[in-house]
């Protein structure tokens, strides 16, 4: 008998570290971590457990984990939501419902983003074809704002009136209502309210908010009467720096109503893409208070090999723009995930899904080109060391979740 006792207190001494290694699945230590919801901003631990968050400490043992990535030096956030992208492809056509957009885990997660929204890429009418050709093939989390025109971004169609309608949007969306996230129009260059009007009726119908491209500006659609009298709390207007807009007028000032919307919950994005990241609009809205909500790309084959490059890219201008590192990690994780109303993503609280960005700031000399190939030079630039999706390590550019090759 004192034998059996003895040995069976043997095993649980034995097995005891065992147990303590599993606790959890991975570590990311010493890192400087930034999560804006948690109001988190210090050197801490992250641990994950089963693809979820499970503890964001000072410091956590890791004994406690299978495998250990040293953060030290790097900044751990939450992982990127991009809420303005493009991933519509593989249809065959030469528009952004086809060869212009990219598929989602090819540009997501070597740009720290794990979370994605399509903006309007499909429509009402092509929304399931575009959801069963992508948005259910690949690991990347992808949601859409539907487009009011029936066929989406497809070229000439996108100023069919009759095309544009609010409850085929709406019935889309409360079909698939884990999927959709609002409405968007683009594009449009009529001189009638149709596509503003008809695309927030599918919202008020769904109860969800609309992304406005707001097309070529002609006088009988006033800018200051679309901020002031159209757009709701809560709707987002993207590429607030684009050059066809009046955002600066002829004194070099913001205009006074742009304030005014903001007031009145009116969110504005970056939306970077090919044509709508002007450095002189940027650099005197930011200089005159006149800053975005959310940081975004408009990310399709035009931008990623031009100004635009990626969203880690869009973030170092605005650091170099004087916006505080934290305010960047903010507006490129919470909030846009409060503004698509997931709020589940964008944050690093315990239990949430395991979705991580870690990053290096390096100091030096870079050049940042705007969407009219303007350079501006600047002295800080993030680079996307790792991606964690679920508990999974997805990028890894400089090898810290392996092992060396030559460990005995």
């Amino acid at each position: 008998m004192k034998r059996v006792l003895l040995l069976a207190l043997l095993t649980l001494v034995v097995s005891t570290p065992i147990f303590a290694q599993a606790r959890y699945d991975l570590l990311i230590r010493g890192g400087h971590v930034i999560d804006p919801k948690n109001g988190i901003d210090a050197t801490s631990d992250v641990a994950v457990k089963d693809g979820k968050i499970a503890a964001v400490e000072k410091s956590i043992d890791p004994a406690l984990a299978t495998q250990v990535v040293d953060a030290k030096g790097l900044y751990v956030t939450p992982g990127l939501v991009d809420i303005h992208v493009h991933l519509y492809t593989g249809t065959g056509l030469k528009t952004l419902t086809g060869d212009q957009s990219v598929y989602p885990d090819n540009f997501s997660f070597r740009a720290c983003t794990t979370t994605m929204a399509d903006a309007g890429s499909s429509g009402w009418r092509n929304f399931e074809d575009f959801k069963q050709r992508v948005i259910d093939r690949f690991k990347t989390r992808v949601y859409a704002f539907v487009n009011i025109v029936g066929d989406g971004m497809n070229g000439k169609n996108e100023q069919d009136v009759s095309s544009m309608d609010s409850k085929a949007a709406a019935a889309i969306a409360k079909k698939h209502s884990q999927t959709v996230v609002g409405f968007k129009t683009a594009h449009y260059s009529g001189p009638d309210w149709s596509a503003v009007d008809r695309v927030l009726e599918a919202g008020r119908i769904a109860n969800l908010p609309v992304m406005v491209d707001y097309g070529i500006v002609v006088p009988e659609r006033p800018h200051e009467e679309f901020y002031l009298k159209k757009m709701r709390a809560g709707d987002i207007y993207t590429h607030m720096w684009r050059k066809f807009d009046p955002t600066i007028d002829e004194k070099g000032k913001v205009r006074p109503y742009l304030f005014e919307a903001k007031k009145r919950g009116v969110i504005f994005d970056v939306g970077h893409g090919a044509g709508s990241f002007i450095w002189r609009y940027a650099v005197p809205s930011m200089q005159q208070g006149f800053i975005p909500d959310s940081i975004s790309t408009d990310l399709h084959t035009g931008s990623m090999n031009a100004g635009m490059k990626d969203i880690v890219n869009v973030m170092s201008k605005m650091i170099n723009l004087n916006m505080p590192l934290q305010e960047v990690i903010l507006k490129s994780t919470w909030n846009p995930a409060k503004y698509i109303h997931r709020e589940q993503h964008g944050h690093l609280t315990v239990g949430a899904a395991a979705d991580l960005s870690v990053f290096r700031l390096e100091q030096g000399k870079f050049g940042f080109v705007d969407s009219d190939k303007f350079v501006r030079q600047g002295d800080k630039r993030l680079t996307c060391e790792m991606s964690v999706l679920g508990g999974n390590v997805m990028w890894d550019l400089n090898g810290l979740s392996s092992d060396p090759w030559d460990k005995k």
